[in-house]
Formats: structure tokens, C-alpha cells, sequence
């Protein structure tokens, strides 16, 4: 999970500490989750206009205007619907084909999980439409959290909904 996104504007933020890190940066990374079905960070920014229009759509309100004014996703504020009002409302050409994944991230449920220190907690679970997380009965132990990625569309229901904050994005093409 470790990421080499550590730009000079964030090193000297303290980006580097993670006792300085935002709640935001400690379950999402360093790195800006842009809207869904967005194009490469790089054409993003080169493309899109900061003109917040997709902001003021955003049905769930999980949109802000990030570092440099760019929209970029916060998961502590709800999870995305995939309404795709982000993508209708933009003049500019950012965002791919709403036919393709949203996105490529994904999430991993850390040892501070309720569950995994025996302690009942299914809030997780009952959020996750996509029935990534399920918990699996276990004899003298509290049901058991399982996770899979390939059910999981990354839409932060998840995230919110933990009392521990015990769920961080992850980015599969970075592990490779």
C-alpha cells in the first residue's frame, strides 16, 4: 500500500508523517481520487477548466474543490452512486465512456477492523451494495470479515460507514 506520490508540495505539508496526514489522505492516499470514469490524472488536469459545475451536481455531495481547485472525491462525506451527473454536466472532454469501470481502486480492510479484534461489527457490510464484504460464522468468534475485490466498484459506502476508520483505498496497479 505504500505510494511514491509524495510530491514536494506534500513532503513539506508533512505528507510524509502520517500523524500530520488528514483523515481524508489516511483512508484515501495521497493521491486525488478524481470523479468517476475521469481520464488520466495528467489529461484531467491539463483539460479540466476547475469550473466546479460538477460539484454543484454531485447528488451525494462527495465532491470538493481539491488541491489546485480540481474536483476530487472524499469518501468521508458518503459514497458515490455513480449517477453520472459529474460526467453529463462537464463541457470538457475528461471523463471516458461511462460503459468502461469507474475506477481502478479498490479497498482494504486494515487489522484495527472491530471484527478482527472480536468485536461485533457489520457496519461495513450492511453498507456495501455490491456485497464485497460478507462475514462468515466462525465457531467461538464473531462472524469473520471477508472481503472480495472483484465485487468491490469503489464506491466508498464502505469507508464512511466504518466507526474505526479501519478502511483505506487501495490501487491495484500500484502493487504490481
Amino acid at each position: 500500500m505504500a505510494s511514491n506520490d509524495l510530491s514536494r508540495r506534500r513532503f513539506l505539508r508533512g505528507g510524509f508523517l502520517a500523524s500530520l496526514q488528514s483523515q481524508q489522505i489516511k483512508q484515501q492516499g495521497p493521491r486525488a481520487i478524481r470523479p468517476p470514469w475521469a481520464v488520466n490524472e495528467s489529461d484531467f488536469t491539463t483539460a479540466c477548466t476547475r469550473c466546479g459545475d460538477c460539484i454543484q451536481v454531485c447528488e451525494t455531495q462527495i465532491l470538493i474543490k481539491g488541491e489546485g481547485g480540481f474536483p476530487e472525491v472524499s469518501f468521508a462525506r458518503g459514497e458515490c452512486t455513480f449517477c453520472q451527473q459529474c460526467v453529463d454536466v462537464c463541457r470538457q472532454p475528461i471523463f471516458r465512456s461511462t460503459e468502461e469501470i469507474p475506477w481502478s481502486h479498490k479497498v482494504e480492510i486494515l487489522d484495527g477492523c472491530l471484527t478482527k479484534r472480536q468485536v461485533e461489527c457489520r457496519s461495513c457490510g450492511d453498507s456495501c451494495e455490491m456485497r464485497a464484504i460478507r462475514f462468515i460464522p466462525t465457531f467461538g468468534k464473531v462472524a469473520q470479515i471477508a472481503l472480495n475485490t472483484d465485487n468491490c466498484n469503489g464506491c466508498g459506502a464502505c469507508i464512511q460507514s466504518c466507526p474505526v476508520s479501519a478502511i483505506v483505498v487501495i490501487y491495484p496497479e500500484d502493487e504490481e
